[in-house]
């Protein structure tokens, strides 16, 4: 999962960065779970400062009345974010039993309820509302429902546009779509990503979104989001370098074949595996 220990180089992703703030965060958690607490201070910000990916810190987890909150901010989609949580919150409850507490016990060790919730916003066309659970990572014929380990990510798209009553009831959300909108549109128009994302600051200013952040922490903000599309752009190059080594592997392996004279059946049944093995590899990088 790339995890090493947190440096100076290591930087926050513009999501938590605009969600800093308890009074922010209590409002996007009462937006997504229709909730209304009012008193920030009921919140308690827990976020594991040393755990890192690609680079970038994660995101956000807090306790708010006996639930553990695990906030992520993604514009790469994957299959694999339950695995992902399931390793952060094994971190998050070591943290909180610490070495305080007997787990040989005869009494129970009552635990926070767990909530994995992530923001996605990449250009990969996707559902307002999806669930990943981690069972389906299991081999097929086997008994994933009671399986002894399960995790499950409430992946909810913030693209503009998307789950809008969650938009409606945080403003900072909503805004933050309206940014990251106005930086495509730019890019759009082939602007570079720098220009693109001066002048998205520019017009989002003109028009008071996110007006406070981008006017006081203006180079912030761009160095944040130019790091995030570093990001992207290493996660699909890496992407096309595994999709180029596997295509080269299969013709090899077609020329092989065919020089050794295996039936058209036989053949066929070699590439379909190779083929498939490519897919999932490119598919779960």
């Amino acid at each position: 999962m790339g995890e090493n220990h947190v440096n100076r180089q290591y930087k926050d992703r513009l999501f938590k960065f605009i969600f800093q703030e308890k009074e922010d965060l209590l409002e996007l958690y009462n937006a997504v779970n229709n909730t209304n607490y009012t008193n920030p201070e009921d919140m308690e910000i827990n976020t594991l400062e040393d755990v890192v990916y690609m680079g970038m810190k994660n995101d956000t987890s807090f306790l708010i009345k006996s639930v553990l909150n695990l906030y992520e901010h993604q514009s790469t989609f994957s299959p694999n974010l339950p695995l992902r949580g399931l390793f952060y919150f094994s971190k998050l409850y070591q943290k909180i039993v610490g070495n305080k507490r007997d787990i040989y016990s005869s009494k129970i060790i009552e635990l926070p309820y767990p909530q994995f919730v992530v923001f996605y916003n990449g250009t990969k066309e996707e559902p307002e509302r999806q669930i990943l659970e981690l069972n389906a990572a299991y081999p097929e014929g086997t008994d994933k429902e009671n399986a002894a380990l399960q995790c499950r990510a409430v992946v909810l798209n913030i693209n503009l546009g998307y789950n809008a009553d969650i938009m409606k009831k945080c403003k900072k959300l909503e805004e933050y779509a309206l940014f990251i909108a106005t930086i495509r549109a730019y890019l759009e128009e082939k602007y570079s990503i720098e220009d693109a994302v001066s002048e998205a600051m520019d017009s989002c200013i003109r028009k008071g979104i996110l007006e406070e952040i981008l006017r006081n922490h203006r180079e912030e903000v761009r160095s944040m989001v130019l790091t995030e599309y570093d990001e992207q752009a290493h996660i699909k190059n890496e992407r096309e370098i595994a999709l180029k080594e596997g295509e080269e592997k299969v013709s090899r392996l077609m020329q092989l074949l065919l020089e050794s004279g295996r039936t058209q059946e036989a053949l066929q049944a070699t590439l379909d595996v190779e083929y498939r093995e490519l897919l999932y590899k490119e598919y779960h990088m």
